[in-house]
């Protein structure tokens, strides 16, 4: 069976504020490697954690690497995660909780770095001894050591069972130069003790607030449904390795999310989303903030629901910053992941193309996990060290329209020996090569209005009667596998029609933008002079990722839309209680 990769983002806009990038972002070509820490650097107190897994990885070492076949490399990550929700739906409470939990992760590799457990042969891949285990939150010796015993017998025994079925597949199965790359890359042990991280949270606040946030969306009929929910999220992480590298640091994100939903009178289902995200307390957006949010995605929604279906077209286009830096993640980003240039059923779009144009000369792209902050804005896509203990790194992809590099994991290619630090993972999943802070910056710009005037210009050459203005975007999702087109499809929220004989632009529904990725990069024209950041949750091989993507507005000469996929349920036939004539004594 022919098997693909679908990857699938769902962005929400981290703000309505236009960046500029002064003082905020260095041009992608000053890429530098990020400096080892200092050994007279100050460290933090080392958690009793690291002492209990680095015990028993010694113990293990010494037995397991003298085993038939012997276990090269050996890796502990123990996850400590400490979460609070609050939920809210039209003025009530859903829930609120706070919870604490551990999640031991053991990676074990056979055989060597050039071939081991990990190989894959064709479609045929490896497996691990599963996801991993949830451990106590008491730090008591002797029950951490006995987990972590147990769930390393337990992949060990994976990893040695799978190393004698690549060794007879790989006898059978022809190979691409790109397979014949090795397994496992050799990178320095690192050895940093960072601070833990916590919070003391009062929820009852964040419940007093969900039920206002989403009782404030009852005032308008086209809304039929709200939620607003507050995360607060403290990790922790602890890593040790055979190869020598010892790790321990935290992050704390906290996140409001709004979403609203509407339908049209023909059944098409209608939804507004709105993220705020933060990492210090201080920095939580005020009620204004919230209550301004809110107007603006109950009058877009309002419109949407009385706007006319837009019929599938090609022509020119401009994307906002927020539109456009999602149109990157799904149309570039996943493309540039090291891993699927790899993989012999992936479409390996750009795996042969280094060195050559693939964007328009004006149009650099880094991805660097090195950057917290964008502007005002917090970036999810920032982490000191990925999910295989290597340092993050800003990580020039493409230089003057020209590729450059590639998002490396630990899984090397030929000419890409080492790991750049992103090697990523959801809880549970096994590391890839991930998108962190995909950041695009132009030096061919144009005030907003310099950028509407020639899309309005392209669309009277055309000969068409409109353009397109993208304005929002939920998320989308690209195809990679070699068995399907390499094609995306990226969804719009919110969409104008740009006429080009001065008529007000007038608002539609139900556009999809679709395309393939090679023809689409090189109709860009031009872009705006304002950085636009986006945050959210990536999810592909290895589960759902934090990310950000930032990109000034982008004008296209040829952009391909297509119908939104569209319910059929009819709205309800009643109006909402609290929008009732009868009910509220009106005429009979």
């Amino acid at each position: 069976m022919i098997t693909f990769a679908r990857t699938r983002i769902n962005f929400v806009a981290a703000g309505v504020f236009a960046l500029a990038l002064a003082g905020t972002l260095k041009s992608p070509v000053e890429a530098a490697t990020p400096p080892a820490t200092p050994p007279d650097a100050p460290q933090a107190k080392p958690s009793p954690l690291l002492a209990v897994m680095k015990g028993e990885l010694d113990r293990s070492v010494k037995t397991l690497s003298t085993q038939d076949p012997a276990a090269y490399f050996i890796g502990y990550t123990i996850t400590d995660t400490q979460r609070a929700d609050v939920s809210g739906s039209n003025g009530a409470l859903l829930t609120s909780n706070e919870n604490r939990n551990r999640w031991l992760e053991v990676s074990v590799r056979t055989g060597n770095y050039d071939l081991d457990n990990t190989h894959k042969i064709g479609e045929r891949q490896s497996q691990n001894g599963g996801p991993g285990t949830a451990v106590p939150i008491d730090d008591d010796q002797e029950v951490l050591r006995r987990e972590i015993w147990l769930e390393t017998d337990k992949q060990y025994r994976s990893a040695a069972e799978w190393l004698i079925k690549i060794k007879t597949g790989r006898e059978v199965k022809v190979e691409t130069a790109e397979g014949r790359a090795p397994d496992f890359t050799h990178e320095q042990p690192h050895t940093y003790i960072g601070p833990e991280t916590s919070f003391v949270l009062e929820r009852k606040p964040w419940e007093e607030k969900v039920r206002a946030y989403t009782k404030a969306f009852r005032d308008s009929p086209a809304v039929i449904n709200s939620i607003v929910t507050f995360t607060a999220q403290a990790q922790n992480a602890y890593h040790v390795t055979s190869e020598g590298t010892q790790l321990q640091f935290g992050q704390i994100r906290y996140r409001l999310e709004l979403f609203i939903q509407g339908k049209a009178p023909d059944g098409m289902d209608l939804n507004r989303y709105y993220n705020f995200d933060w990492v210090k307390p201080a920095d939580a957006p005020d009620e204004k903030a919230v209550y301004a949010a809110e107007a603006t995605m109950r009058k877009e929604l309002e419109g949407l629901v009385a706007a006319p279906i837009n019929e599938p077209s090609v022509g020119p286009a401009l994307l906002t910053g927020r539109a456009a830096a999602v149109f990157f993640h799904e149309v570039f980003g996943h493309r540039a992941e090291g891993h699927r240039q790899k993989d012999v059923a992936e479409g390996q779009t750009f795996a042969k193309k280094v060195g050559e144009q693939i964007l328009p000369p004006f149009l650099s792209i880094a991805d660097d996990s090195t950057m917290r902050k964008l502007g005002p804005n917090d970036l999810l896509g920032y982490y000191e060290y990925d999910d295989e203990g290597v340092r993050s790194h800003r990580v020039v992809l493409v230089d003057h329209g020209v590729l450059k590099d590639f998002e490396m994991s630990r899984s090397p290619l030929v000419g890409f020996e080492h790991s750049n630090g992103h090697g990523r993972r959801q809880l549970g999943a096994s590391p890839v090569s991930r998108q962190g802070n995909l950041i695009v910056e132009s030096s061919k710009t144009m005030s907003d209005a310099q950028l509407r005037a020639k899309l309005i210009e392209l669309i009277k050459q055309q000969g068409k009667q409109f353009g397109l203005l993208i304005d929002d975007i939920a998320g989308g999702f690209t195809f990679t596998g070699r068995g399907q087109p390499q094609a995306f499809q990226v969804l719009p929220l919110v969409v104008y029609k740009v006429y080009a004989d001065g008529r007000p632009d007038e608002l539609v529904r139900g556009v999809d933008i679709v395309g393939t990725p090679l023809a689409a990069l090189t109709k860009i024209v031009a872009t705006g002079d304002k950085q636009e950041v986006f945050n959210g949750y990536c999810g592909a091989e290895s589960g759902s990722v934090p990310v950000a993507a930032a990109s000034p507005a982008i004008l296209t000469s040829e952009l391909e839309v297509q119908k939104k996929e569209s319910s059929t349920d009819r709205p309800p036939i009643l109006p909402a209680p609290a929008h009732d004539i009868l009910k509220a004594g009106g005429p009979q």
